[in-house]
């Protein structure tokens, strides 16, 4: 069709196609992109097909999960921006990325999923004579799709020519504000700078971390089970006993007001809490207590550990059979959304301890990232770096328990026989 434009427009005499045939071409080159499109092999993946509360998750990582579950079917249901799925082997990434591919398909628009290297390949394809596509067809297409799912980035190999193709790719969709969705088991730190910089946008990505194990295997796989929160599952603050009958009147108002203060840290973590008392006075289950609180109320992932076994964790990364290095493990850590860091001061005090030590707590006091600690140590046998910050009142709550250890205290004993009684 020669559009009826006068004499000297740029288009003056130019064939140009018509409507109807612009709404083939659009349609063949969709089938064109749905044929190299992986979806159609996934067919079981899908939301239905998904268990998002898993019976043999602790809790936390149940909350987790459910978390990213329905992040993925609110974005299936209206996709803006983009979607991150990040985590281990096997957590479940994949699975959640094709559901959602599915899901627009049922509502009858189109979604492009894909492999990383596969996609690359099929680049590399268009320049043979045998290609349907052309290079430049297939490359606009994928650029301006109105939905491409990204897998396993950073699975490709890092050619320069790869990481090229995938810069001009995600940047045009980036700066397009494209939806999109990306997962990749990589940390920020192993991807290419460019990409790493915009994946890092929270004003366009929504980064959804997955905590789960390999669901292959039932073994965590880029992810620890280090975090022992669902072993404190009954430490609560309503089974906590603010009132012990064997505490004095000053200790008894001691420990109120710490209980007031945790419960109000449970309400809005920010910078440090130290709980500092005799063993068996309760920090551990005030400190159990704010992570409960806090997963039910923001559904947000706490890393509870205790520090003997934290550094145990770290060393462990020097194993030869250690599928996880010692950097992905520190940075699991040091990046918690909240950190409970019970009995500090009860490991062995090495130099390489100390070490690791200040490099966590280092960052998370300088990013003021939510931190607990608890400690039966005198001030006075903390390393003066970690006290300093400790006492630091702009960016710590210092709680001192002066009430004496419970285990074996007459409320305990008297908490017993209630208990033997009703039975």
């Amino acid at each position: 069709m020669v559009p009826d434009l006068p004499i000297g427009h740029p288009d003056y005499g130019r064939a140009v196609p018509c409507r109807c045939r612009i709404q083939e071409l659009q349609a063949r080159r969709l089938r064109s992109l749905q044929s190299i499109s992986m979806v159609e092999g996934l067919k079981r993946l899908t939301f239905e097909t998904f268990h998002p509360e898993p019976s043999h998750l602790p809790p936390d990582k149940q909350v987790n999960l459910r978390r990213a579950y329905e992040t993925c079917v609110n974005f299936a249901a209206n996709p803006e921006g983009w979607l991150l799925l990040t985590g281990g082997y096997g957590c479940g990434k994949t699975h959640l990325a094709a559901a959602i591919a599915h899901a627009r398909l049922a509502m009858g628009q189109p979604a492009i999923f894909m492999v990383v290297p596969d996609l690359l390949d099929h680049l590399r394809a268009t320049f043979g004579p045998q290609s349907e596509l052309a290079y430049d067809e297939l490359f606009e297409e994928l650029r301006n799709a109105p939905l491409l799912i990204l897998d396993d980035l950073g699975a490709q190999a890092s050619t320069p020519w790869a990481q090229e193709k995938l810069f001009q790719l995600l940047n045009h969709r980036y700066n397009a504000q494209a939806p999109t969705v990306i997962t990749t088991n990589q940390r920020f730190d192993e991807l290419d700078p460019r990409l790493r910089s915009r994946l890092q946008d929270v004003e366009l990505v929504n980064h959804v971390l997955i905590l789960a194990p390999d669901f292959r295997t039932g073994k965590a796989s880029g992810q620890s089970d280090l975090s022992t929160l669902h072993l404190h599952q009954d430490q609560t603050f309503e089974s906590f006993d603010a009132a012990r009958k064997d505490l004095s009147p000053e200790e008894r108002a001691n420990l109120r007001e710490v209980v007031r203060r945790c419960l109000d840290y449970s309400e809005s973590p920010h910078g440090w809490l130290v709980l500092m008392g005799a063993s068996g006075c309760g920090k551990t289950h005030l400190a159990a207590a704010i992570a409960n609180r806090y997963v039910e109320r923001t559904r947000t992932d706490v890393m509870f550990v205790v520090t003997p076994d934290l550094l145990d964790y770290l060393r462990s990364a020097f194993n030869p059979q250690s599928v996880t290095p010692l950097d992905r493990r520190f940075d699991e850590v040091k990046r918690a959304p909240l950190l409970v860091l019970d009995d500090l001061g009860a490991e062995s005090a090495t130099p390489w301890a100390r070490e690791k030590l200040f490099q966590l707590l280092n960052f998370r006091y300088t990013a003021l990232l939510p931190t607990i600690i608890t400690t039966s140590a005198d001030p006075k046998q903390i390393d003066p770096w970690l006290r300093t910050r400790m006492m630091d009142t702009n960016r710590c709550q210092y709680l001192a328990i002066i009430a004496p250890g419970y285990r074996g205290a007459l409320s305990q004993q008297d908490t017993r026989s209630r208990k033997t009684t009703r039975r």
